[in-house]
């Protein structure tokens, strides 16, 4: 690397395997941004999608991964004055968006249509320099490693599809679907509720599911209905469905309650395929969860910091930069959960 650019985990068109470590120009922030030296980045699910080619979003070509990151501002712009050289931070995923548009307005700036997050739109973390708008910045406690709070962001996707988009009550019996990082961090939020939680996988998922055993859950390989409607035999009392497959809906409905929810984190741009009338026959709550937002991202810091959410089983290991092909493989075969790089 010479002093006007960086390496970078690019990905460049949208067929399979189209990411590659490349040679990028160093950021130039403005005067409302902070230049960040990142010191850790997590792989997300979504980032393997991209580089399997089977993702169902658009991305503009060529862009550099990573949107779970954290570490030190190197750099603040003329007008940054809440922040300076040297502060631990973590930062939202949320790079462009309408501070005018409606949404935006009401504080939810993550559901504006114009949005445009890091990873996918915008030029990511997987690297060692990016440009970060200050107002999606949080401090990081001295108690909490750069290394656990750039895992913040699927924490607060979790928060916000079982802390805000469900109704979790003491006793509840919660079914999750899909024991990837998402899911397994739904279990967690949904114990720290107070509810009885099963997580459902296929054999393939063993390592995982026996990693969510410790957050004190049961993990169920294939058909969850005896979990489901072993009390009264009506099933569930919320569902969150953190697969990638379209079709797990069916099952989510299969097993919920009448009148309980669902929760649909996951994404999945596969055809249905089944009819909804269970939906209605069963007066079942169907949510959706996007994202989240600033005061989501307080509360799991603060969570994260005073220990009563444990993020520790997930983290699978470390692994440079110039590695993420091999952190890439062993997180996309379910050998660890979590795989985090550290530039």
């Amino acid at each position: 690397m010479n002093s006007k650019t960086q390496p970078a985990v690019v990905t460049y068109n949208a067929k399979p395997y189209s990411v590659e470590l490349r040679e990028i120009p160093l950021p130039q922030i403005g005067g409302e941004d902070v230049l960040l030296e990142v010191a850790a980045v997590g792989v997300c699910g979504s980032d393997l999608h991209m580089w399997t080619g089977d993702h169902g979003w658009k991305v503009n070509y060529p862009c550099v991964l990573g949107h779970e990151f954290a570490g030190h501002i190197r750099e603040v712009g003329e007008r940054v004055t809440q922040f300076k050289a040297g502060d631990r931070v973590v930062s939202e995923t949320a790079a462009i968006f309408d501070a005018n548009n409606p949404m935006s307005r009401r504080g939810l700036y993550n559901l504006d249509p114009t949005r445009l997050g890091y990873g996918a739109a915008v030029d990511g973390a997987m690297t060692r320099f990016v440009r970060v708008p200050a107002r999606i910045l949080h401090r990081v406690p001295e108690n909490l490693s750069l290394e656990k709070a750039a895992l913040t962001e699927p924490c607060s996707v979790a928060y916000n599809a079982t802390a805000v988009n469900a109704d979790i009550f003491p006793g509840d019996r919660i079914v999750v679907l899909g024991p990837g990082p998402i899911g397994i961090l739904c279990v967690a939020m949904a114990k720290l509720r107070g509810a009885s939680v099963a997580l459902v996988g296929l054999e393939r998922d063993k390592k995982r599911l026996s990693v969510a055993e410790q957050y004190d859950c049961t993990t169920i390989l294939g058909d969850a209905s005896d979990w489901a409607k072993e009390v009264d035999g009506l099933g569930a009392d919320g569902v969150v469905d953190a697969t990638g497959i379209s079709a797990s809906l069916k099952t989510a409905l299969e097993l919920v309650r009448p009148a309980g929810w669902i929760s649909k984190v996951g994404w999945g741009p596969q055809p249905c395929n089944f009819s909804l009338d269970p939906l209605v026959q069963k007066n079942v709550r169907l949510q959706g969860s996007f994202s989240h937002n600033w005061p989501i991202w307080e509360r799991v810091i603060h969570l994260l910091s005073t220990g009563q959410l444990n993020i520790d089983p997930i983290i699978g290991g470390q692994w440079k930069l110039n590695e993420w092909q091999t952190a890439f493989q062993t997180m996309h075969s379910g050998e660890v959960v979590k795989a985090v790089l550290v530039p």
